[in-house]
């Protein structure tokens, strides 16, 4: 009798049922890695975005030439002169402050990748969805289209038409110099962008479109502007999330790449790439102007790989197995 009560008087422990987002964060805090970028991450966009405070409160001005601070010969003082009033250093002939500098350029380049990563994003999901669920005619039509672009040497066709399609944006008054630069791209990045996107999210639907819940959508006379956006777009925010977070340190890259070859953002005007194009002229007189850029670029790219990576971990239901 004294067992059964003390079995029955036992605390039951309560099942608490938690929903896919609440799984997918309790994985994505394991991964220490994933929380490490997460941070390094979330402190380079503040900074960035940040920059009128930031420099504000160093008493720094991005474009004030320091000429106290360059020898006559127009080389920072003691090789770099990096010193507390400028933790970066200072430009070489210009003599403006290089944390400044790089705080407003990426400023610059967060906002193209950004808008670029959404744009494409937006283009290869709708398109994707599309093709995936009506088939037929259409999936060849956009397949071979898509096949087109893919087939194109993308840097090349860029260095090529960059300068034209910034003459004939400039000319309709959409925009001028540096903004009109950053327009391109973005047309540039998005067009060449999507294809790949809408290829994964194409054979996403290929296997929803057959699920019971988009059957019964069907046959309770839903609209195919319902399926589309109500029913399949919400299952398909993971692929789409994981594309992302992968996409803006590769579009962050290609503004260097592209500002250094100078097709991209130009002076006065100060991106990651910019200063990388004039660092490789002072590179034995001053190393540390080339190699705080560099790393920064680094450090943030790496950062959004690895977040990449932690997400699609964390949203994928067989990561515990």
């Amino acid at each position: 009798m004294s067992a059964d009560v003390a079995v029955n008087d036992a605390p039951v422990q309560e099942l608490v049922s938690r929903t896919p987002n609440q799984l997918a964060w309790e994985r994505f805090k394991r991964n220490k890695a994933g929380l490490i970028a997460a941070v390094v991450t979330l402190l380079f966009i503040i900074a960035a975005f940040g920059a009128p405070i930031i420099t504000g409160l160093w008493h720094l001005d991005p474009e004030k030439p320091y000429v106290d601070q360059l020898t006559p010969y127009g080389m920072p003082v003691g090789g770099s002169g990096i010193s507390w009033a400028h933790p970066f250093g200072i430009e070489p002939q210009a003599g403006r402050d290089v944390f400044a500098m790089l705080l407003y350029g990426s400023r610059i380049s967060f906002t193209l990748a950004i808008i670029a990563g959404v744009a494409t994003i937006g283009l290869g999901l709708v398109i994707g969805t599309t093709v995936g669920y009506f088939g037929g005619w259409v999936d060849a039509t956009i397949g071979r289209f898509s096949d087109f672009l893919l087939s194109f040497p993308q840097t090349f066709f860029i260095v090529a038409l960059s300068l034209p399609l910034v003459q004939r944006v400039e000319a309709t008054g959409i925009a001028h110099g540096n903004t009109a630069r950053i327009v391109v791209l973005i047309l540039f990045f998005s067009v060449f962008g999507w294809p790949a996107f809408a290829r994964i999210i194409r054979s996403q639907v290929l296997s929803l479109r057959e699920r019971d819940f988009v059957m019964a959508a069907r046959s309770l006379g839903a609209s195919t502007r319902r399926i589309l956006f109500r029913e399949l777009m919400p299952n398909l925010w993971s692929p789409t999330i994981v594309y992302l977070s992968l996409m803006l340190p590769s579009y962050l890259a290609a503004e260097a790449v592209f500002s250094y070859l100078g097709v991209g953002v130009q002076p006065p005007a100060s991106t990651w790439g910019i200063v990388l194009s004039d660092s490789i002229n002072y590179w034995q007189e001053d190393p540390a102007y080339l190699m705080i850029p560099a790393l920064m670029l680094i450090v943030i790219v790496l950062a959004l790989n690895v977040l990449g990576d932690a997400i699609r971990d964390a949203l994928d239901p067989k990561a515990d197995r």
